[in-house]
């Protein structure tokens, strides 16, 4: 079984704070967690005793955390799983491209959340699929798992991620597109820059150049779904690979984007842990990313 139970010592600080107060506040849990905890046999408790959010918590104070047993009910499926992190409360795996994160109604047994979920038997587990980022089907790189929801609500507020884009054309500075995101009209998948959309940041520096492509690093300050594919084509510089938003196929066979390095802040041990995930062959074969290495 995933651990699931988690131990917080009041400090000086949250001296004379409301229960309630001190799991929000400085415990990072979510409306819903408290919920959930409130509910559970022994879910929030003081030495031993069941602690009510109104009640007052003092310094020393130790305020253990226990979630029910969760319910995984995605397929497992053995498969090959590349491993960045594991430990009993997070998962990083380097998920490669053509594989979906989530099933999907065409796509029920071909996933990482199948995978994952025949490596949690191997290793005597049970927890629910909950990733903290959601990458494309065609995008590879870096997802982390949450193995409870505890440590989702506490990790997800802590997650930054750095991608590596190949785009087509020549990009000579750092720039920032800060430009609304909508679905386009007619269209159930591609996204276009328009007013109404939501707001969507996107910052990219360029790392180096080949004929015709330059290679970007790029942060999001917001997660619109194609984001970056869709900022980039809006700018006149696409993806190589993306044909949804006008790239060539003719050098690489999927849009060139991957999730190469993610950081986050342990909700435990509360060290910031940095992974970083190997540029994938067809990506690498497209410019020189000895810059990268």
């Amino acid at each position: 079984m995933c651990s699931g139970s988690y131990s917080f010592t009041v400090g000086v600080d949250s001296d004379g704070m409301s229960a309630r107060n001190f799991l929000r506040r400085i415990c990072g849990l979510t409306a819903r967690s408290m919920t959930v905890l409130k509910y559970a046999e022994g879910g929030i408790t003081r030495s031993g005793e069941l602690l009510r959010s109104c009640d007052t918590v003092h310094t020393g104070d130790v305020i253990d955390l226990r979630l029910p047993a969760d319910v995984n009910d995605i397929t497992p499926v053995e498969g090959e799983l590349k491993i960045l992190f594991e430990d009993d409360h997070i998962l990083v795996a380097d998920k490669p491209p053509y594989m979906p994160v989530h099933p999907v109604k065409v796509h029920q047994l071909d996933t990482l959340a199948n995978i994952v979920s025949y490596h949690q038997a191997q290793r005597g587990e049970r927890y629910a699929f909950r990733a903290l980022n959601r990458i494309d089907k065609d995008t590879s790189g870096c997802v982390i798992i949450a193995k409870d929801r505890l440590c989702y609500a506490m990790t997800l507020p802590t997650v930054r991620k750095e991608y590596l884009a190949v785009c087509e054309g020549i990009i000579n500075k750092e720039g920032v597109i800060d430009a609304p995101i909508a679905l386009e009209p007619g269209s159930k998948i591609k996204r276009c820059v328009c007013e109404g959309g939501q707001r969507a940041v996107t910052h990219y520096a360029p790392i180096n150049h080949s004929v015709g492509y330059t290679v970007l690093r790029v942060r999001l300050e917001t997660g619109r779904t194609h984001q970056i594919r869709c900022h980039m084509s809006s700018i006149g510089h696409p993806l190589a690979g993306d044909d949804l938003y006008g790239g060539s196929r003719e050098r690489i066979s999927r849009q060139a984007l991957h999730c190469m390095s993610v950081s986050f802040i342990h909700p435990v041990s509360r060290d910031e842990i940095r992974l970083t995930a190997d540029i994938p062959s067809d990506m690498a074969a497209l410019t020189d990313m000895s810059a990268l290495i």
